[in-house]
């Protein structure tokens, strides 16, 4: 396997009241030597906010704000969750998850300038689980059974008229044959969504798509340590070999969930075919910051960035601590081509 490097927390909640509570799950993006992240601010009141700080190089901080940089502005927004961030064309796009206190809620922003970001609508489809499971049950192609349990589990936690659970959402930094890429994770699997403009994210689209959910699934559980779910972390790193996806998967064994990094591999031009999938984690929650916190056995990456060859994951650690793990870029990539327990869907 991959020899990955624990670089350890880079960031802790401070005494500030905005992010007293956790800091964790960041959107990170290179511009030169630096790294702008954007991560959740978590206070003692379970309320979240995005912050922002600089590093210089992979690890360095050298700048944080020392208030929200992004916040509640609309009654869909009582927390903003797990930002990601891409640049295409030269606008920045940061999606997050909007919480309103029961419904979650695929939102974005766009910047030219990583300093003012503009807030869109929401894109995610607003309709209960309860008629997305009629869509679910019309698929040309039948969706597995987990799919009806997590219907079932959030319509008896939320009631009936809870909004479909979809996170985990973040763009492709490039179009795909000219149409823009959405990851998001309805449970259990990954999905990708294909669309001209944002315009088109409507009630009608996402009807279509979720009656025909089957045909859009990315990745699914194929591993031991994937046997709850898996769910999208980074946005996707082009590489020559393909579209190298960091994503998060659970399992939920006697002892409670533990969460988990690993990768995929995707083909370039059609990224729902898998070329690779490794079929051991790339790094689990083995370290005390990552074993105790806010939840414990928790790693869930959302950011990476590539420094001389090294690619550096930042991750939330325990819910609690935002966190680094550095590897050798190729080295992963040699991994995913050339065992053979790693390739294939």
């Amino acid at each position: 396997m991959v020899d990955v490097k624990k670089e350890g927390v880079i960031l802790k909640p401070t005494q500030l009241a905005f992010e007293s509570k956790g800091v964790f799950n960041p959107a990170c993006i290179r511009e030169g030597k630096y790294v702008h992240m954007f991560y959740r601010a978590w206070d003692k009141n379970e309320r979240s906010t995005i912050g922002y700080c600089k590093l210089e190089g992979p690890l360095k901080v050298i700048e944080r704000a020392k208030k929200p940089f992004l916040y509640s502005e609309a009654s869909y927004e009582y927390n903003l969750e797990d930002p990601r961030i891409v640049c295409l064309n030269g606008t920045y796009y940061m999606t997050y998850i909007a919480y309103d206190g029961k419904n979650v809620r695929i939102a974005y922003a766009t910047s030219k300038d990583l300093k003012k970001f503009k807030k869109h609508k929401p894109i995610s489809a607003e309709i209960t689980y309860d008629a997305a499971e009629d869509l679910f049950r019309a698929c040309s192609k039948q969706l597995k059974e987990r799919y009806f349990l997590f219907e079932s589990y959030f319509k008896e936690e939320g009631g009936k008229d809870v909004l479909l659970w979809d996170k985990d959402a973040f763009l492709f930094p490039k179009k795909i044959k000219g149409k823009f890429a959405l990851i998001h994770r309805i449970l259990p699997d990954i999905q990708i969504a294909y669309f001209n403009s944002f315009k088109e994210l409507n009630l009608k689209y996402w009807k279509k798509y979720l009656h025909e959910l089957s045909k859009h699934v990315v990745l699914e559980s194929r591993h031991w340590y994937e046997s709850r779910n898996v769910g999208g972390g980074c946005p996707p790193i082009e590489t020559k070999h393909g579209w190298l996806l960091i994503y998060h998967a659970v399992d939920d064994m006697d002892k409670g969930k533990t969460y988990r990094a690993s990768a995929a591999l995707l083909d370039k031009n059609n990224p729902q075919k898998v070329l690779a999938h490794l079929h051991e984690p790339l790094f689990s929650p083995d370290k005390v910051y990552e074993k105790k916190g806010n939840i414990p056995n928790v790693v869930f990456p959302t950011g990476a960035v590539v420094f001389d060859e090294r690619l550096y994951i930042y991750y939330g650690a325990a819910d609690t601590s935002i966190a680094v793990a550095s590897l050798n870029l190729q080295e992963l990539l040699d991994e995913l081509l050339n065992n053979p327990k790693n390739r294939g869907a």
